[in-house]
């Protein structure tokens, strides 16, 4: 428990740097960040901030999806956006497009990175994703039909209220479901523990002989 406890916090904290590394390489964003920065230049709220208010707001959707939040569900909320919000308070302006796309990419690997530690921690998802398993739970559609049609909707609206998007947009969608498929068997908490399991067993066996 204290192990993933512990990865669950850095697994968060490091998905929040990473992301603030795309949003200060400039060259574009996720989609839900995208969302979070048309919202923020019309509010001028910080982006993290931004970022937190909007994760509550869709943990009230998980409510007619009879949905249940876990303990990572609500630290995912609280942490994600505040860490954003610190790293962007703390790195410097990036210039130069060889530095810009060597922060995006670092950003990308880090949120790849978090995404297997707070993933592999399994204290619940984040409440994007539960919005979309709540929804194929719901309305039957396939998972990635209710991921495309959530991520474009929101992605078209941060983009009219002035999100970035562009080639780091493009990037991110190509390069994260890969990276995360490796990350993840690796941070996995339950394959760790199935390993241990599998290594005792064999133990116990010898002993009963």
């Amino acid at each position: 428990m204290p192990r993933r406890i512990l990865q669950l916090l850095v697994g968060l904290v490091l998905y929040g740097a990473g992301c603030a590394l795309t949003v200060e390489a400039g060259l574009g964003v996720d989609p839900w960040t995208v969302f979070a920065q048309g919202i923020s230049v019309h509010t001028g709220i910080g982006i993290g901030w931004v970022t937190n208010i909007v994760g509550f707001l869709v943990l009230l959707l998980w409510i007619p999806l009879r949905q249940r939040p876990g303990v990572g569900t609500i630290a995912n909320i609280l942490l994600v956006g505040t860490s954003m919000q610190a790293v962007l308070w703390l790195i410097p302006p990036v210039s130069g497009v060889g530095a810009q796309v060597a922060v995006l990419l670092t950003g990308i690997l880090l949120v790849a990175l978090a995404s297997g530690l707070y993933i592999g921690a399994r204290f619940g998802p984040g409440p994007r994703d539960g919005l979309m398993t709540g929804l194929h739970a719901r309305l039957g559609w396939p998972i990635w039909v209710c991921r495309a049609a959530v991520e474009v909707t929101v992605l078209a609206v941060g983009w009219t209220l002035g999100g970035t998007v562009g080639i780091g947009t493009v990037l991110f969608a190509v390069l994260i479901g890969p990276l995360v498929h490796v990350a993840l068997p690796l941070l996995d908490t339950r394959r760790a523990k199935g390993s241990v399991h599998s290594s005792a067993a064999p133990a116990s066996a010898d002993a009963v002989h």
